[in-house]
């Protein structure tokens, strides 16, 4: 894929030109004027790009977060926002939204996490790498069971769970909603709630 280059597109209002350019009105060429305008086309470096889909991701995930924990008052999910963004394209990027823990099938006190992207793609084997990443989709929504890998001492994704580790992958954010919801509630009878919605 060839190197990309991101324009500044804020909607910037142009004065009316004047009728006759300077060098018809008076005659003379200015050289000391600048040669960039405010009003001309500026590109920004990647670091920029990804600062501001770093910002809209984290707004994303905080709304997110606001909705899960105003279901009901016993579940209660913490607030874990962070993001990344994919090298080579800034402008995608995933926001971790929260982790808890829940009984899952067959497995008790899984470890979980929930993502939020703005592109969809499939998850690979390795720990949250994408391949096939489609830009057309607004957002992919995923939550995948983590467990601490010893020889990093980080997160990994726990690939007893379903084989891959991945709990769901959406792009319905309502789906993706009721998924989480589903997870966090501790009762029987919250569950049959949630899943009648």
């Amino acid at each position: 894929m060839s190197k990309l280059q991101y324009v500044d597109d804020r909607k910037v209002v142009v004065p009316k030109q004047a009728i006759h350019s300077e060098f018809l009105r008076t005659g003379r060429i200015d050289r000391n004027r600048p040669n960039w305008s405010e009003f001309e086309k500026r590109y920004l470096s990647y670091e920029e790009v990804a600062q501001r889909t770093g910002k809209v991701l984290v707004a994303a995930g905080s709304r997110t977060h606001e909705r899960l924990n105003g279901f009901h008052k016993s579940i209660n999910f913490p607030k874990l926002l962070f993001h990344r963004t994919l090298s080579g394209t800034p402008h995608l990027g995933y926001c971790h939204v929260t982790a808890s823990k829940t009984n899952f099938a067959e497995f008790d006190d899984i470890k979980w996490a929930f993502y939020i992207a703005n592109f969809s793609a499939d998850i690979t084997p390795d720990n949250l790498k994408f391949e096939h990443v489609n830009m057309r989709a607004e957002r992919m929504y995923f939550a995948v069971a983590v467990e601490r890998d010893d020889d990093s001492q980080k997160l990994a994704i726990n690939r007893k769970v379903r084989g891959n580790g991945i709990l769901f992958r959406t792009d319905d954010p309502k789906t993706a909603l009721k998924n989480v919801l589903l997870l966090g509630a501790k009762h029987e009878a919250l569950r049959k709630i949630i899943r009648a919605l």
